[in-house]
Order: structure tokens, then sequence, then C-alpha cells
């Protein structure tokens, strides 16, 4: 059994409800950092389900300190460092090159996301980390000396809880004090995944399987993406859209291919024929939720923080939404660290203070990016094909958030001691 390089123990007991990506990461930094952790999670079975997923820099130096991920990660990584922009009608605008960001800042990831989460699910099992599959939480609670949860009709307490399962995190509730409902964002996205053997016969079609490629089309209110993965030999697309439907229970349905088709009518064909080439069960509709940003993360007694989409979620255009909830949990191990048990309500409060301006400026490129495609000038595009380029900040994705939250600890927590008057 590989031996993992933790901290010495600290006697804080961490739950975290949800196996996402940032529950994960909460998990396996909690654990490097010598808290005991244990992870429940609503799925009996995790899945390699989904379809692409990007990770800035920001985070993708997360993956490279956990021994072996980084390696696994290689094989199903999308490799090609540029990117085409096209109109709606095909024409060939500009292409983005992202060499100069990765010699200079490191590596992004582009995969699958079943895939690469099942490599960091395999890690932090192997940490011997206790996940807990097939877990319904139904309740929140906190007291001055901890708080804990209902799964599955047993209680279960520790220092401090970390609400990390999503939209409708049940612990959003104790946070804010009243159930806040996701609203639709008035945009939706047809998503899709498949191995590209017929898009490789097809000569409208093959260029866009010839090895790793990346490309988008860019019309009014729609854009559309196409990424090659594995060498050509899988296919995935997205296509974001105006959509007014309802946000159910469930807000990701199968997609219907006569409807995408219609959503783009006048279109490339050659969009068009990546639509044709889908297989039905591999197409899903997903319905992209909104909220208002939240006044707190964290609960009256700061003994329950929020991390990722329930506290922040991002729409797909941030290329952020993962990394910035991968942040949340390397930054609150850390403040748990610096605090130590008798002092766990100061890390709560300072991580809440570390991450609370930081994610909501990131949270706003993504408004920002949609609406740089969406509504774009196009004579002023003609003109400055550049425009159309994805804005790479660098204070976003040059950014090591472990060395951040361990710099900035000491002067947050004496900030929030003198604004309390201590």
């Amino acid at each position: 059994m590989t031996a993992y390089p933790n901290q010495p123990p600290t006697g804080i007991k961490v739950i975290i409800v949800g196996a996402g990506f940032g529950g994960l990461t909460a998990a396996i930094e909690c654990d490097r950092k010598g808290h005991s952790v244990t992870v429940f999670e609503k799925v009996a079975d995790l899945k390699p389900l989904g379809d692409i997923i990007s990770f800035g820099q920001n985070s993708s130096r997360i993956f490279q300190k956990w021994p072996g991920v980084w390696e696994e990660i290689q094989p199903i990584m999308h490799q090609t460092d540029k990117f085409h922009y096209h109109d709606w009608q095909g024409r060939f605008v500009t292409t983005q090159s992202f060499a100069e960001e990765h010699a200079a800042w490191g590596p992004r990831v582009n995969c699958h996301r079943g895939e690469l989460h099942q490599i960091v699910y395999r890690h932090a099992l192997a940490r011997g980390i206790d996940i807990r599959l097939g877990q319904n939480v139904t309740n929140y609670f906190e007291d001055d000396e901890g708080a804990g949860i209902e799964a599955n009709g047993e209680t279960h307490r520790a220092d401090l809880v970390l609400a990390g399962e999503g939209v409708r995190s049940r612990g959003r509730k104790i946070v804010l004090g009243f159930e806040d409902p996701p609203q639709p964002s008035g945009y939706a996205v047809y998503r899709a995944w498949f191995a590209t053997d017929e898009l490789a016969k097809n000569d409208l079609t093959k260029h866009l399987v010839d090895g790793d490629t990346h490309n988008g089309w860019m019309g009014q209110d729609i854009h559309f993406l196409t990424a090659a993965v594995k060498n050509g030999k899988e296919m995935s697309w997205v296509c974001t859209h105006k959509d007014e439907a309802d946000i159910e229970e469930s807000w990701q349905f199968p997609g219907n291919k006569e409807d995408v088709l219609k959503c783009l009518e006048g279109w490339d064909p050659v969009v068009l024929e990546v639509v044709k080439a889908t297989p039905p069960d591999r197409l899903f509709d997903f319905k992209l939720v909104y909220r208002d940003p939240l006044p707190t993360f964290i609960s009256p007694k700061a003994r329950i923080a929020l991390i990722g989409d329930a506290a922040h979620p991002f729409l797909p255009t941030s290329i952020q939404g993962a990394s910035q909830s991968m942040e949340d949990g390397v930054t609150m191990a850390v403040c748990l660290e610096k605090a130590g048990k008798e002092h766990i309500t100061d890390a709560v409060r300072v991580y809440e203070k570390i991450r609370y301006e930081r994610v909501h400026k990131v949270q706003a490129t993504g408004v920002s990016t949609r609406d740089g495609w969406h509504k774009a000038d196009w004579d002023a595009i003609w003109k400055n094909p550049e425009g159309l380029h994805l804005k790479r900040e660098e204070w976003i994705l040059n950014f090591d958030c472990e060395e951040h939250a361990a710099s900035e600890y000491p002067k947050v927590l004496q900030e929030l001691k003198e604004k309390k008057g201590e």
C-alpha cells in the first residue's frame, strides 16, 4: 500500500457531503493536513458518466500534488494548445494559442469528466478516506461544540461539516436561514460525448477528428464547441442556447437531435453533421441554473460551510466552476491546519473571507465570456478577430491556492478579530 506524506493528526473531524470534485478535493486535502474525514455521497454507484470538463492551471497544480494522480491523467488529456474560432456560417475567424501560458503557468486539463472523477475517487480511497455511498442527507445541524448531519435515518457528528452536494444542497438552508430554490438562467446546454467512427468517414467532419482538435462556432445567443480527444478517437460537443424551461428537481434530460438541429437552423453544415452523427443515447439537455451571489458561505455558529456549487454555481463559459470548488477544499484544509482543533470557527470564518471576493470575481467572467460570444459585434470582430478570444487572466490561472491560504491566514484572522473588537 502506498504511504502518503500526510501531516501529523490534528484531531479535527470533518464531515463532507458530496463526492464531486469539490468534496473529494476537500477530503484529500484534509487528509494531507492530518484531519480525519468522512464523506457522504447520495449516489450509490459512482459511474464514469459525463462529457468534457476543463481545469485551469490553478487547479491542475492541485492534481500534481497527489502522488500518482497526475501520471494517471496524462493518457486521457486533450492534447492540443490551439482553439479555432468560426462564425455560425462556418467562416474561419481566428486561432487562439495557449502555448505561451502553458510554458509560463503550467498545463491545463481538458478531459472526460467521469474518467477524471474516477481517478480522483480511486486516489481518495487509496488514501484510506472513509467514503460512504448511497447516503441520503436529509438534515444539517450545529451547536457550539460541533455540527452534524442526518443520513439514511442516522445521526453523524463532527467538528465541522462541509456541504458540497451542489446547487440544491440542504446545507444552504442552515447557512441562509431560508429555502433558496435555483432559478432558470435563461440558457441551457446540449452536451454529447461519443466515438468518432462516423465522423472520420464524413468528408465534412473528418478534419475535426484528425488527432486532438478544439473548435468553436459563434452565433447570436448560441455557441457550439467541439473537442476531439484521445488522438481523435472520441468527440465531445456542447451547444449553449437560449432556454426558458422550468428547473425541476432534476435538470438534466435526454436530448433530442431534432431540437438541436432546429436550434442550429442555417448554421455551418459541419456543425449539423456533428449533431446528426451523435448517438441518441449520448445526447443530454442540461438546464443552466442561476443564483444571486450569497451573502455568506458559512452558518451562524461557523460549524457548517458551503463549498463548490452549493456556494457559487458557475456558468460553463467561466471554465472555472470545478477549479474554484477545488480551491475551496484546499483553502479550508489549510485554514483548519492553521487554526487547530480549539479554534475551528476561526478557520471557517477565515476560509470565507479568503474565498468570497475571489470566487465572485471569477464567477462574473462566465457572463462576460458568454455575452462576448453571443452578442458579438461582427463588424468589429472582423476588424479585430482576437476580440473573440477567451480572456486568460493571470490572477485566476497563475495561482496557488494552498500557498495563498497559508500566507493570508494570519492577516485575515487579525482583520476579523479587529472587526469584532477582540
